[in-house]
């Protein structure tokens, strides 16, 4: 089996972002899905203006997840500046609807604010407290791109993993991928790095410190950090085979996913052990969204 843990759709084809695709609709998702092979997908919601040509708000998701349901798997998202634009703003009817309606996730969190902003921690202490594991997307600076700030060497994410540490955090983006070598620097952490993987890097130290944080490997960013040096690539997924979950982050139905042949390669060449492929491929997927297959 496999379980995608991101993946983006719309109910309806519309805008075009900026490099001329769109959103599958969600039978192109799910005919994109058989093509793959995937047997089921976490859609993410697009709710910031940061990085939205389309906007696909929590409602949207759970119509189109709804048209397909055993096969397509619900995200909410609540922008934290919303309702009233203030840290104190009391996001439990929020959360109360989407996890009743079937939504497993927050997600993708692509805010262009600190990390560890007031109105950021606001939204986590909600996702903590219903129980919502949260995807964020980390960005390398303020404006002219979308996410959660972060510096070199992901201090501002240590600090909110200390201060949430129930909370189920998956890391996605460039930026953080680019950390799991210590070589990085702030020219590089935008990209997808090649070569060896230099000792040091913040994510593996992060994650052998913080058990909250997961690995979302979906995208260029996440099959990079695991290929671009293969004999570290496969180490790193045996020790954290716990807590790094398969994806894709399709966001079009052209878009040609590198990490399922990735993975199948390791396992059918015996670079990769049975076990931790089952993890990482969908049980760690079933355990954090609590699907409830295993």
């Amino acid at each position: 089996m496999l379980i995608d843990c991101h993946v983006h759709a719309a109910r309806r084809a519309s805008i075009p972002r900026k490099n001329g695709t769109r959103y599958p609709t969600a039978d192109e998702m799910v005919a994109k899905l058989d093509e793959v092979g995937i047997d089921k997908a976490v859609v993410m919601c697009g709710i910031s203006p940061e990085c939205r040509s389309q906007f696909v708000s929590p409602e949207d998701v759970l119509d189109l997840c709804a048209s397909h349901p055993e096969r397509l798997i619900p995200c909410c998202n609540v922008d934290p500046r919303c309702d009233s634009n203030d840290s104190e703003s009391d996001f439990s009817r929020f959360f109360e609807y989407y996890k009743e309606a079937g939504c497993r996730g927050v997600g993708e969190v692509t805010a262009n604010l600190a990390f560890d902003d007031p109105l950021v921690w606001n939204l986590f202490r909600y996702c903590q407290e219903f129980e919502m594991p949260v995807t964020f997307h980390i960005a390398p600076r303020f404006g002219g791109c979308y996410g959660l700030v972060d510096g070199l060497g992901l201090p501002r994410l240590e600090r909110t993993l200390k201060e949430f540490p129930d909370l189920v955090f998956l890391g996605h983006s460039q930026p953080f991928w680019a950390e799991i070598s210590g070589d990085v620097t702030d020219e590089t952490r935008g990209g997808y790095p090649k070569g060896n993987v230099a000792p040091g890097g913040r994510v593996v130290e992060l994650m052998a410190r913080y058990d909250n944080l997961h690995g979302d490997l979906s995208a260029g960013s996440g099959c990079n950090a695991v290929s671009r040096d293969p004999a570290f690539g496969y180490q790193f997924m045996e020790r954290f085979q716990d807590r790094l979950l398969f994806g894709t982050d399709i966001t079009y139905v052209e878009l040609e996913p590198p990490l399922p042949a990735y993975l199948k390669e390791a396992l059918e060449g015996g670079r990769m052990s049975p076990e931790a492929y089952e993890k990482i491929a969908w049980r760690n997927a079933d355990r954090v969204f609590k699907l409830g297959l295993a």
